[in-house]
């Protein structure tokens, strides 16, 4: 089963968020001079430390919570959304079909072969046209997708069209090296 938004967030967030998973008492004593690190204060500064980290992940432990309250009333929202739109729609395709019934009603219900051969024939010209428009955009398409492979190929192989890139790339890394040092 996947996870859910809460179980997500709290092992992201609060899991490792406590004190004494991120540094122990004896490593924080550690990072102290060693003249200081026999002091009651440190100990008494890291249990500060603690108190003020265990209030902040409360606070986010509670607002995860309140998050996942949000996010099931915003699934409710969206279900219910679509909901609306599929029963929108559905009204939508009845007065359609309602408008249709009306035109095709005012039309007049006989043709005879003279009156509808020139619609059909303008109507098939205008699906060839827009056929041979789709099939030039396929072709443009393929050749474009067959260009990418390509080029990808060729990378996947270690040949490239400027066979001259790994040396300009480490002549540019060693001068970029160069730069670093110079500043440091």
């Amino acid at each position: 089963m996947a996870p859910t938004e809460q179980e997500i967030l709290s092992n992201y967030l609060l899991a490792p968020a406590r004190l004494p998973s991120i540094i122990s008492l004896h490593e924080f004593v550690a990072l102290f001079p060693r003249q200081m690190q026999s002091s009651p204060q440190i100990r008494t500064l890291y249990r500060d430390l603690q108190s003020q980290r265990n209030a902040l992940v409360d606070a986010i432990a509670e607002q995860v919570e309140e998050e996942a309250k949000h996010g099931k009333a915003m699934r409710r929202a969206v279900i219910r959304s679509k909901r609306e739109a599929e029963a929108q729609e559905h009204d939508d395709e009845v007065e359609i079909e309602r408008m249709l019934g009306n035109w095709s009603e005012r039309q007049s219900p006989t043709h005879s072969l003279g009156t509808i051969l020139p619609d059909m024939e303008g109507a098939i010209s205008e699906l060839e046209a827009e056929l041979q428009l789709l099939e030039k955009e396929e072709a443009s398409l393929l050749a474009s997708v067959r260009q990418t492979v390509g080029a990808m190929s060729d990378l996947r192989y270690g040949r490239m069209a400027n066979s001259q890139l790994p040396e300009q790339v480490l002549d540019g890394l060693a001068n970029l090296e160069a730069i670093c040092r110079t500043r440091n």
